[in-house]
């Protein structure tokens, strides 16, 4: 199991006079099973990267194949569902669907994949105790501080129980203990449930417990580095 992007390619405003190139030609392999930080500064790409990987932005040029299969040629239902069923999301800007509780912001998915009610709820409420919101269960985003947001996002990602996360600098409103918790959440599915998380992140606290480390400088791969 295993992604791999060949002469991954995007750019904006491509017909225009003024094209923004994201992403460069990249050629990148990342295993079942690996903790990875994407690094380097605003606008380098990196954010462009997850999208295209996780299946929400499609790529100018070039593949993105995740164990064997292209998802560039799946149509949107198929993608849909790959995604649902595969991939893990956890957004800058959070995401959650401001109408529902944080409960059922985390159930949703999980729905969506047609586990029953109580399962989704079980499975649910044990997540957001796991992140420290056991207490905050009925409260809809409004009501959440921006920190507590971005755990119920974390919540709500792994819910579906993914093979891979995207993690867009998910420890970027939590303060050192909130962050340590989480990375210890993260890692402790990577060992022994062997999920692959890709982070973009400027979080030294994020590098520090990656084992592999990813630069990116205006949209290419600039270094690439075990640790």
């Amino acid at each position: 199991m295993s992604i791999q992007t060949t002469q991954l390619r995007k750019t904006y405003n491509q017909d225009t006079d003024f094209p923004v190139h994201a992403v460069k030609q990249l050629d990148l392999s990342i295993e079942q099973g690996e903790f990875v930080a994407v690094m380097g500064p605003s606008g380098s790409g990196k954010t462009t990267l997850l999208n295209m990987i996780g299946g929400i932005d499609i790529p100018s040029a070039g593949t993105v194949v995740i164990d064997g299969i292209d998802i560039c040629s799946l149509k949107d239902q198929a993608l849909i569902a790959f995604r649902r069923d595969n991939i893990g999301f956890i957004f800058q800007d959070y995401s959650l669907l401001p109408v529902l509780t944080a409960l059922e912001n985390v159930e949703f998915v999980m729905q969506l994949q047609g586990h029953s009610e109580k399962e989704c709820r079980a499975r649910a409420i044990a997540l957001l105790n796991q992140v420290g919101l056991g207490d905050q269960l009925h409260k809809i985003p409004s009501k959440l501080s921006g920190g507590q947001q971005q755990r119920v996002a974390v919540a709500r990602a792994l819910a579906p129980s993914p093979r891979f996360v995207m993690a867009d600098e998910p420890t970027a409103n939590l303060d050192a203990k909130s962050t340590a918790e989480l990375l210890d959440i993260m890692q402790q599915l990577n060992e022994k449930e062997g999920t692959t998380f890709i982070f973009s992140t400027h979080d030294p606290r994020v590098i520090k417990r990656a084992r592999r480390v990813i630069v990116f400088e205006d949209g290419q791969l600039t270094e690439d580095r075990a640790q």
